[in-house]
């Protein structure tokens, strides 16, 4: 579960065929990825960030630095509600142990610099302003698979 964003500009104009796996297209992937504790800038994942999208990994009850107990999000409210088209409410940054996504980034910072204009699987475009509120929600990101094809 998750949504990939392009560069709007996705579309061979050669071929007429979707290229959007290509990385020079394809920004990255959010992911809802579980209990984050937004004021330590910890994970609930027993595994820490490297174990979020596995489910053998486990969770923590509590965040392990602060004490602090996981708040109640509807799927409204929450990155898995997001992920599943419920959550429409504005992006932000959230505060105390709520759940959070992760983005997994497919090309350079320096590749993503030069898009305009951004767009999701689902034909939603972005400003960059908007997409870079996006991932205020997303304060776990990774860089391994930059440069490679991955949906």
């Amino acid at each position: 579960m998750g949504t990939n964003f392009y560069d709007e500009k996705y579309k061979c104009k050669h071929c007429g065929q979707d290229s959007a796996l290509d990385p020079q297209y394809h920004i990255g992937k959010r992911s809802a990825a579980g209990l984050y504790c937004w004021d330590c800038g910890i994970t609930l994942g027993k595994r820490g960030e490297v174990g979020v999208h596995y489910s053998e990994s486990g969770w923590y009850d509590k965040c392990q630095k602060c004490g602090k107990s996981p708040i109640k999000e509807s799927l409204g409210e929450g990155a898995a509600g997001r992920e599943l088209g419920f959550n429409k409410s504005s992006y932000k940054k959230k505060k105390g142990v709520a759940s959070c996504s992760s983005f997994r980034w497919a090309m350079t910072k320096k590749q993503y610099k030069k898009i305009k204009k951004i767009v999701d699987e689902y034909g939603r475009k972005y400003t960059k302003k908007e997409f870079e509120k996006m991932l205020e929600e997303c304060p776990i990101q990774y860089y391994n698979m930059i440069g490679e094809e991955f949906s």
